[in-house]
């Protein structure tokens, strides 16, 4: 089984120690008996590596308390392992101290993320510009409507005739039409124009509700009868709604410039040849199913909600991942 590091925040008090110990040479403060919750041969589990673990085990069990003598019986289980590899001196192996000194970099650099976004916190302005640009992309006209997609121009000019006859749209997209949505009479459901190939959205724009294109429309698709069923202005949620999910989507703005201007300020020499990945060709791959292609404030809402694991773990399950450490 491949180990993994877990909890980053238990890795900031005990893996930075042995990084220090191990790649820098340097004595980890001691724990004295009153700070500490347990003592393994002869050496102690501090109380704040307690609180860290139980932090970090509620945060993933979202909020489900774990008994703390369970908590205390991994810490020692940890204590054990940590123990036995160096008791075969599995700490001084370059791979180890490599390792060791990946995890310090990896800490320290959200320690820097963290102190930065400390110091310049996400405004109030900052969110409602961020919304207002999401607002101005997606403002305006929403349309409904179904279509009948034929690889001929001459069937598509055959079924409009049939539809000048009387003939039922809905039927037809379910008999005559190639694309996915004939299985629904063709239906589109509600889209932008901005999520449509432009040939296609242009149609739509152009006609009345109600009313089917005269004459096919030519995509890359084949040709297309739309029909326009209605449209509607689009209504974006409030600011106040929204404005607690948009402010990830703003940190994260911050600190790529941040680390932009990091980057622009340091001089940095690759040393090693890059491989160019061979260029692709664009296609443009919107179908005749509406597919969004502009971020709305209720997409960027979706899209920026954190997920969490959904299985709750306990910490016989997180034992799977854990490294052994030293307090």
């Amino acid at each position: 089984m491949k180990l993994k590091v877990i909890p980053f925040l238990l890795a900031g008090s005990v893996l930075l120690t042995a990084c220090q110990q191990n790649a820098n040479n340097i004595t980890s403060p001691s724990i004295q008996k009153e700070d500490a919750v347990a003592v393994v041969n002869g050496q102690y589990i501090s109380k704040f590596a307690l609180e860290t673990l139980t932090e970090e085990v509620s945060e993933r069990a979202r909020g489900q308390k774990i008994p703390t003598d369970k908590l205390i019986d991994e810490l020692v289980r940890r204590k054990l392992l940590v123990q036995e590899a160096e008791s075969k001196h599995l700490d001084q192996a370059p791979e180890t101290l490599e390792r060791l000194a990946m995890m310090k970099n990896a800490l320290l650099s959200q320690l820097a993320i963290e102190d930065y976004m400390k110091a310049n916190p996400v405004t109030d302005s900052e969110l409602k510009a961020e919304y207002d640009k999401q607002i101005a992309a997606v403002a305006g006209t929403e349309y409904k409507a179904r279509h009948i997609l034929v690889a001929d121009e001459n069937d598509a000019v055959l079924i409009i005739a049939e539809l000048d006859k009387g003939a039922d749209f809905t039927e037809l997209a379910k008999t005559k039409s190639t694309g996915p949505s004939n299985t629904k009479g063709g239906d589109l459901g509600w889209f932008s124009a901005q999520q449509m190939v432009p040939p296609f959205s242009a149609a739509v724009v152009a006609l009345e509700n109600g009313k089917y294109t005269k004459t096919p429309v030519k995509t890359q698709f084949g040709w297309h009868i739309i029909l326009r069923e209605d449209s509607r202005e689009q209504t974006p949620p409030p600011f106040e709604a929204v404005k607690a999910q948009i402010e990830p989507l703003v940190q994260r703005q911050k600190m790529t410039t941040y680390l932009d201007s990091l980057r622009k300020d340091a001089k940095v020499e690759i040393l090693i040849p890059i491989e160019q990945p061979e260029p692709v060709a664009v296609i443009e791959t919107v179908t005749e199913e509406a597919t969004p292609t502009t971020v709305t404030v209720t997409d960027t809402v979706e899209e920026i909600t954190p997920t969490t694991d959904t299985v709750t773990e306990t910490v016989e399950e997180l034992d799977e991942e854990a490294v052994p450490t030293t307090e």
